[in-house]
């Protein structure tokens, strides 16, 4: 898959829409001040964060474009979401990862 232009240029906005983010973020904050409804709008943007990486890791371990990756590739994820789970080292959690999924592949069930 080759990049165009319009790839590149929503890759740019979306770096510096976040920089700006992380820049303008700790101002506002102690511009505007707390209290409860900050603390509510923290707890939301925690929760749209946590939503936002699911869907990530669902969509780049499932499919490939439109179609679907086969098996190698969801069961290593699940692999180390279980490792994580068990608060395994992060090393051991990519290496056993890349693990399954090479073995997967290499048994031809992918």
């Amino acid at each position: 898959m080759t990049w165009g232009v319009e790839h590149w240029v929503g890759l740019a906005v979306l770096a510096v829409a976040t920089f700006a983010l992380r820049l303008l973020g700790p101002w506002l904050a102690a511009r505007i001040g707390g209290g409860a409804r900050a603390e509510s709008t923290d707890a939301l943007l925690a929760g749209l964060a946590v939503a936002v990486l699911a869907g990530l890791v669902v969509t780049q371990s499932l499919f490939d474009g439109r179609d679907l990756v086969g098996w190698a590739r969801p069961l290593g994820v699940v692999v180390a979401g279980l490792l994580v789970w068990r608060k395994a080292p992060f090393l051991v959690v990519v290496l056993a990862a890349a693990a399954t999924t090479a073995l997967v592949r290499l048994l031809g069930l992918s």
